[in-house]
């Protein structure tokens, strides 16, 4: 866990809106701290990214950074500072998978940026940024940067084709750990199915899943 010089900061900046909830003499949830998170991590990517790349466009920059702190990323940052275990949850929240929910991690790490910002100022913020989240800069810069849905969608549209639409085959299982496979619908013809804990999950995964499949 980060060190803090102030630790009630971090108590709640790991402060979810359902522990105050059943907790009414706490000081508050961490949504303002996530706010603050939020800003200053753009800011201390953008900055970055910006000086390290400077031949590459507005467009580029933008689909890196937003590969950077996605929820995806910020929830992999939050599994390997184990911020789960400590997180402050309602019964229910954690009953409810709250502990491994990605966007939860995700808005935690953005909270805890914001406290750590306000504890010991923005060369800390850029340090833990650094460590955690620019590691992989160099990597992320060679993958492709778009999500494949949107390649998909692209790639459709360049053959005159309209854009692809995706269904919900099945959805299984109780609420906290539910299932869905979804389908992806070309010019009206049923493609490639993915699966996922989202629907939304499902449909970027139907749609990597058909991109490989028009490579074959």
């Amino acid at each position: 866990m980060i060190k803090f010089l102030n630790q009630n900061l971090l108590k709640q900046a790991l402060t979810h809106r359902s522990w105050v909830n059943e907790n009414t003499k706490n000081n508050g949830t961490n949504e303002r701290l996530e706010f603050l998170g939020d800003a200053i991590l753009e800011f201390v990517v953008s900055l970055s990214i910006y000086n390290k790349f400077p031949n590459e466009e507005e467009g580029y920059l933008t689909a890196l950074r937003a590969n950077l702190v996605n929820t995806k990323n910020l929830s992999q940052v939050a599994e390997k500072l184990n911020l789960g275990v400590d997180i402050y949850l309602s019964k229910g929240e954690e009953e409810g998978g709250g502990r491994t929910n990605p966007s939860l991690l995700a808005d935690t790490v953005e909270a805890v940026i914001g406290a750590l910002y306000l504890d010991q100022g923005i060369e800390a913020v850029e340090d833990f940024i650094g460590k955690y989240i620019l590691i992989d800069v160099d990597k992320k810069a060679k993958a492709p940067l778009k999500d494949p849905k949107s390649l998909l969608q692209e790639k459709v549209q360049s053959k005159n084709q309209g854009a692809p639409k995706y269904q919900v085959v099945s959805e299984i299982g109780p609420d906290h750990n539910k299932k869905f496979t979804v389908e992806v619908i070309i010019n009206g013809k049923a493609g490639s199915r993915g699966v996922g804990k989202s629907k939304s999950e499902a449909e970027q995964d139907a749609a990597s899943n058909t991109l490989k499949d028009m490579l074959k």
